[in-house]
């Protein structure tokens, strides 16, 4: 089925609520995240939640690239707070900053994942590179009018990613 290229290869409700020790005790070395609603509401700052779990996460043994569509004015001084590596304007669902993100943590794709909350953009590029992909839910349900449309179409391939992993 098309819709397959699309499906996350895991579901979270947060990532504020995700066991990185478990995913570092399978292999995993790296993580790529997206920013806005993945990790803050659209805008928002770096606050003391996310910095507190980007400490959790370093101290694991884990390390992070942030992976945007957001200019560096946005992305360079969340990083900052965060203490990760960073792309910005990455054009996502393009493979090459995927790709890149990879390289600059210095790990492979099989050892990395990526978290984000959108299926066109941030899923689809994961799994076109490669990538394990986890969807997490928005952390805000205000958003711009091109990203509404696009959870309306979010809805059917999460209808029929629900559908395929309760049939196994």
């Amino acid at each position: 089925m098309i819709l397959k290229r699309f499906y996350p290869t895991e579901c979270a409700k947060s990532v504020y609520e995700m066991d990185f020790e478990a995913y570092y005790k399978k292999g995993i070395r790296g993580i790529i995240f997206d920013i806005d609603n993945t990790l803050v509401p659209h805008g928002a700052p770096a606050d003391e939640a996310v910095i507190a779990l980007f400490d959790n996460i370093h101290s694991i043994g884990l390390k992070t690239c942030l992976i945007s569509n957001n200019k560096e004015k946005r992305v360079k001084p969340f990083a900052q707070l965060v203490k990760s590596q960073y792309i910005f304007d990455a054009h996502k669902p393009s493979v090459k900053n995927y790709k890149k993100a990879v390289k600059i943590m210095g790990i492979t794709e099989t050892h990395t994942l990526f978290i984000g909350d959108q299926i066109f953009t941030d899923i689809y590029g994961a799994n076109r590179a490669g990538i394990t992909s986890i969807l997490v839910n928005p952390i805000h349900a205000k958003e711009e009018i091109q990203i509404i449309l696009k959870r309306y179409l979010e809805k059917i391939v999460l209808f029929f990613y629900k559908k395929s992993t309760s049939d196994r």
